[in-house]
This record gives structure tokens, C-alpha cells and sequence, in this order.
């Protein structure tokens, strides 16, 4: 540091949280603080740590610094708060007063920013501070920062990546050991990998929530977590997996944001959560365990992908110094980061106005004329079929459909049909394809 800069009055942080990711922060701040003293500087100390429980033993903390006065950290006259304690409320309220109180606030809490980021936005402009939430998304993956800041000059056009890592470990798991979902849940729980609410992971709630943080900024378009179509994998069967391996794709819970229209005309934005196959060609494709990843294409930069560990104490708080070190420059030498850009207002639209690609298992009929039968439904829908395989025969015969890009609308009109025919005893499996555009 120079020697104006040794004279600079310490960044005072404030906490909110001290779980796994709270006590990660607290460990490498004290370990880093002579780098990040240099990164911005001025030194960094923490004043105050906001905790439910303030008997139970927190490694690296100060005992003095704990209270159970949630309040009285987020008025404490910090320059920064760190708010890691998730959920809605209280989290919002804290928040809003401490930046009416002019802390910066950095956080991770997905649920918040995708169900209310527009309050917290106008409530950072208003009173003249940062918001930064990169943890919020992937982790340690640096994600939202090159959304909002490298690709500004860029028109993105499509996002798509597994963002949770517990779906990913599952359906892992099942594709590589044939376990069935039960099984793999139960392993998930014993592992510790699960939300206390399993609904979160399994049902795809986090990742939609996610899916709405990424899709506002790459397309400039306040979307919530509401605006999300959203699917889990509990429903993705033994049968399913071992398919897709037999026609060369993997099974992974996508969460996809991408635009709809032309290059001359946006009409809008879909944002979806589903289970999807992709192709083993894909990089997604090779992201195994609980690693997580995000596929980006843009017009000029073309297409990208960021990797790396999605969760887990050290790599969210590695995000969270990272937003930290942003926001203490600027107490230190002026400015402020980017706020919301919403200026292209774009539709949020329906899934019917996706266009996929479906993977249809059918158990049918074995009778003449079938096939003829099944092929005239996708057609009468403007659904063009890419491959047609049968499995078994006598009364085992079923048939396994691919099929060309199409409205999600007119595929789903297909399997709706489909399912109401006396040639098809039952559809067995429906899922999209993603991935080879």
C-alpha cells in the first residue's frame, strides 16, 4: 500500500450469518487480510456477526463479535454487509435498513434476489450504495459479473447450465451405477447435499430461482421467480437413463433462459427448469458429481462456458470476498458497481413459445399399421420425427421417437394426443432434448 493508503480508516464489514458459509467467510478474511489490504487499499475488520443461536461454538469468531440482535448488526455503521443468513424474511428488511443506513450489501441469497432483487435495486440507487450477490449463482464460479459486465457489449442469446449440484450428484449417480431415484436421494440426504426443505433441489425450485437471477441479467428484463417454468427430476426412471445412454446422451436438470424472436425482433424471453438429455458431444455433458456449469452464447463472443464447484462453505465465500473486495474500492476510492438494467422490458413468455427437440417412449400395440398411426399424430401437430427405434415385440413392443426442433406447444399437443390413441397402451417417458442445435 502506498502511504496515503496506509492512512485510510479500515472497511468496517458487518455479518449476517455465521453457518458453514458465514464461518468460511470470517476464516479467510482473517486469512487473506493482508492481500485484500493491499487489493483495496485499506484494511478490512469486522465489527459485528449476526447470529440465531449465539451459544453454538463458532470456529474463527470472535465470541464478542456474535449477538443474537440481528437489528442491531444491520444498523451497526458498518461500510459493509454481508447478509449469508438466507431465506425471505428477515433477510430482506435487514437488508433495506442497513442500506438506508449506507452499508454496501453483499449477499447470497438466491431466493431473495429472484423472488424481490427489484426492491433491492431501487432501495441500493436510492441510497447511493452497491449491491453485489455473485454467491447467489454457481458458487465460486464467476458468473454474474461477466453477465453484467464483460458481455455488455455483446447481445446474449441464450443461457443454459446445471446450477445445482445436488440434482447433479443424483442423476450422476444414476447414470453411472444404474441406481434408481430413491436410492440416489437417500445418498444425497446421508451426504449432507440435500436443502432442509429436499423440495428445493429435487423439484428444481433453486435452480428456477437461479434461472430467473441469470435470465434478468443476460436479457436486461425483470423476471422472477414466478416467471419460471419449472420441473424436477423426480419423475427421471432407471428407464429413462439407461435410453438416453443407448442413443449416446446423458440425462442433466437444465435451467435455460434464452430469447425468442429474430435477430431483427425480440419477441421475448423463456425461462425454464426441466430434466433434458444432451448429447455426450456437449461440454455440459461432462460435468459430473456436484460440479456445476453454465453455457453461455452471445452473438460476438460467441459461445463460453464457466466450471467449477457450485457450493459448499470455502468456494461461496471465495464469491463472497470477491464481491466484498469490489465494494470496498469503491468505499475507498469513490464509484459505484452497476445497478439493475431492465431497459429492453422484454415479454416473458410461456413455454409453449420454446422450441425443443422431444424424446417420447412409447409401450404400444403390436399390430399393423401403428407405426403409420403414431407418425400421422406428430405430423397433423407440425412435429417432424428425426428417429423412430423399437424395442421388443409381442406384447413387450414399444417404441422410442426423436424428434426434430419444434414449438413446446405443438410437441406437447403430440404426447397429449398420443396418449388418448387405442394404438399406444401408455407413454412411458417424455423429455426434452436439449443440445444440438
Amino acid at each position: 500500500m502506498s502511504e496515503r493508503d496506509k492512512s485510510a480508516p479500515p472497511v468496517r464489514i458487518a455479518m449476517l450469518g455465521a453457518g458453514t458459509v458465514g464461518s468460511s467467510v470470517a476464516k479467510l478474511l482473517a486469512r487473506h487480510q493482508h492481500d485484500l489490504a493491499h487489493r483495496v487499499g485499506a484494511g478490512f475488520e469486522l465489527v459485528a456477526v449476526g447470529v440465531k443461536d449465539i451459544n453454538k461454538p463458532r470456529v474463527g469468531i470472535a465470541q464478542s463479535l456474535l449477538t443474537q440482535d440481528l437489528e442491531s448488526v444491520a444498523l451497526s455503521g458498518a461500510d459493509i454487509l454481508i447478509e449469508v443468513m438466507g431465506g425471505i424474511e428477515p433477510a430482506r428488511s435487514l437488508i433495506l435498513s442497513a442500506m438506508e443506513a449506507g452499508a454496501s450489501v453483499v449477499t447470497a441469497n438466491k431466493a431473495l434476489m429472484a423472488e424481490d432483487g427489484a426492491a433491492l435495486y431501487a432501495a441500493a440507487e436510492r441510497f447511493d450504495v452497491d449491491l453485489y450477490f455473485e454467491a447467489a449463482v454457481a458458487g465460486a464460479i464467476p458468473l454474474i459479473r461477466p453477465l453484467r459486465e464483460s458481455l455488455a457489449g455483446d447481445r446474449v442469446t441464450k443461457v443454459m447450465g446445471i446450477v445445482n449440484g445436488t440434482t447433479n450428484f443424483m442423476l450422476t449417480k444414476m447414470d453411472e451405477e444404474g441406481a434408481n431415484y430413491a436410492e440416489v436421494f437417500d445418498q444425497a440426504n446421508a451426504l449432507g447435499y440435500l436443502e432442509s426443505d429436499p423440495s428445493l433441489d429435487v423439484d428444481g425450485i433453486d435452480a428456477a430461482a437461479k434461472a430467473a437471477i441469470l435470465a434478468e441479467l443476460a436479457f436486461h428484463t425483470r423476471v422472477t421467480l414466478a416467471d419460471v417454468y419449472c420441473e424436477g427430476i423426480g419423475n427421471v426412471t432407471k428407464a429413462d437413463i439407461a435410453a438416453a445412454r443407448d442413443m449416446g446422451f446423458v440425462i442433466k436438470l437444465l435451467a435455460i433462459a434464452e430469447l425468442v424472436g429474430t435477430q431483427e425482433k425480440e419477441d421475448g424471453i423463456v425461462v425454464r427448469v426441466h430434466p433434458a438429455m444432451i448429447p455426450l458431444h456437449h461440454p455440459l455433458a461432462n460435468v459430473r458429481g456436484s460440479f456445476n456449469a453454465v453455457f453461455v452464447q452471445a452473438e460476438a463472443a460467441g459461445e463460453m462456458m464457466f466450471y467449477g464447484r457450485g457450493a459448499g462453505g470455502d468456494p461461496t465465500a471465495s464469491a463472497v470476498l470477491g464481491d466484498v473486495v469490489a465494494a470496498a474500492r469503491h468505499r475507498v476510492l469513490g464509484g459505484r458497481g452497476p445497478g439493475e438494467s431492465t431497459y429492453l422490458g422484454l415479454e416473458v413468455l410461456d413455454i409453449g413459445r420454446a422450441h425443443t427437440r422431444y424424446y417420447v417412449n412409447l409401450d404400444v400395440q403390436d399390430r399393423p399399421g401403428v407405426l403409420a398411426q403414431i407418425a400421422h399424430a406428430f405430423a397433423s401437430h407440425g412435429v417432424s420425427i428425426q428417429v423412430v427405434r423399437q424395442e421388443g415385440q409381442g406384447s413387450e413392443a414399444g417404441l422410442i421417437v426423436r424428434t426434430h426442433s419444434g414449438s413446446e406447444a405443438a410437441l406437447k399437443a403430440t404426447v397429449d394426443q398420443l396418449e388418448s390413441m387405442d394404438e399406444v397402451r401408455k407413454v412411458v417417458g417424455v423429455m426434452r432434448v436439449e443440445g444440438e442445435d
